[in-house]
């Protein structure tokens, strides 16, 4: 394939060249007004995946940082926490009881990321609950190590090149781990029951084992990103606002862009690739409506089975996600002027921490917090 960013060294495993980014200086993506939020567990958990790490079922395109279930072979949900694309509207207060919104504010949304439109795309049941309602959902291990190593890979490259090892990386888990606990004390839940420390230690030497293999992927030595955690936010022509936080933007000497994102767990199988990338042409569509410029290469790293899938878009490719944003958009709208959310039932239903308010599970959702608009003459 004639592909410059190849040249370049852009695929992983040609070390031996020179790799998109190196010696280059970040240049800005996000909007001028745009202010970069700070990450935190599930925000990293999204963001670091939103739609595309499916890993190995077609559904879950929006847990990047959760890992693929031995059982089931599906993503669990990953936990949530403020969305870069969940701004929202008009606030309306939540009541208390046992619904579990109490001293919570349903938001009508103004925008969309990723990963909030894989979850509509999954159960649009599960994008009120997440969204509007905002109902919190536990913690998860494989989500908060997601968010370590992801926080680990950022900051090793705040190191000169040479020093970029795998025992270098590893040391900075520690320190991760600690920081990560400060900023999101409910994480401290995951190892309650575990007062001899055992679990947490098997638990930070597997984040180990997934920060050791990105080094057989990828020459961290032979990388200047251009961009890490980088906050992008655009406006399409239609008003709709898509936001995200991209995990590294590498910009070749001739000036190609590549979006990489790292995956704490398996790469998905064939059949669900499409999946996987949608998270990837979502990020290149927001790049393109910023910079006019259409990324040369998307790269997913996963580094719960050692893969690597990347994808060349072109121009008709982000069109086409572009229509496909906007179909989404106008469903989220008019399910949230008519308050029918339903439910999707699917096998990631076993992931979901809201089935007690699910009607497929018996439950009941708490009452719709936002004003509804009565339906049309002759309308169902």
């Amino acid at each position: 394939m004639d592909s410059s960013i190849e040249d370049a060294g852009a695929l992983p495993g040609r070390a031996e060249q020179t790799d998109p980014g190196e010696g280059r200086s970040a240049t800005p993506m996000t909007a001028p007004a745009a202010p970069a939020p700070v990450p935190s567990t599930s925000a990293a958990a999204e963001a670091h995946g939103g739609p595309g790490s499916s890993d190995g079922s077609p559904a879950p395109e929006g847990a990047s940082a959760s890992e693929t279930s031995p059982a089931s072979g599906v993503c669990p949900a990953p936990e949530v926490a403020p969305d870069p694309g969940a701004v929202a509207g008009p606030e309306v207060a939540v009541g208390g009881g046992a619904e579990g919104g109490a001293g919570r504010v349903a938001v009508a949304p103004t925008s969309l990321s990723p990963s909030r439109a894989s979850d509509f795309m999954q159960c649009p049941l599960l994008y009120r609950f997440r969204v509007i309602d905002r109902l919190p959902e536990k913690p998860s291990a494989a989500a908060t190590r997601g968010t370590l190593v992801h926080a680990v890979l950022e900051r090793l490259f705040d190191a000169p090149a040479a020093e970029r090892t795998a025992p270098r990386a590893k040391s900075l888990i520690p320190g991760q781990w600690d920081r990560l606990r400060e900023s999101r004390p409910e994480v401290t839940e995951l190892f309650a029951d575990d007062p001899d420390g055992e679990r947490l230690a098997g638990w930070l030497a597997e984040a180990g084992r997934l920060v050791e293999r990105w080094f057989t992927l990828e020459d961290p030595t032979r990388l200047e990103p251009a961009e890490r955690e980088l906050f992008v936010e655009a406006e399409l022509e239609s008003g709709l606002r898509l936001r995200g936080i991209i995990d590294r933007v590498d910009v070749a000497p001739t000036g190609e862009v590549r979006i990489v994102d790292y995956k704490t767990g398996k790469a998905p199988r064939p059949e669900y690739a499409e999946g996987a990338l949608f998270q990837m042409k979502f990020y290149a569509l927001v790049v393109w409506r910023l910079k006019g410029v259409v990324p040369r290469r998307l790269q997913l790293v996963y580094l719960g089975s050692g893969d690597v899938l990347t994808y060349d878009p072109d121009l008709a490719d982000l069109e086409r996600v572009e229509r496909k944003l906007r179909a989404l958009w106008d469903a989220i709208r008019q399910a949230t002027e008519s308050g029918e959310w339903r439910p999707r039932p699917t096998k990631l239903c076993g992931w979901c921490d809201h089935q007690a308010h699910c009607p497929e599970f018996g439950g009941t959702p708490p009452p719709y917090p936002l004003p509804v608009r009565a339906a049309e003459p002759g309308t169902v």
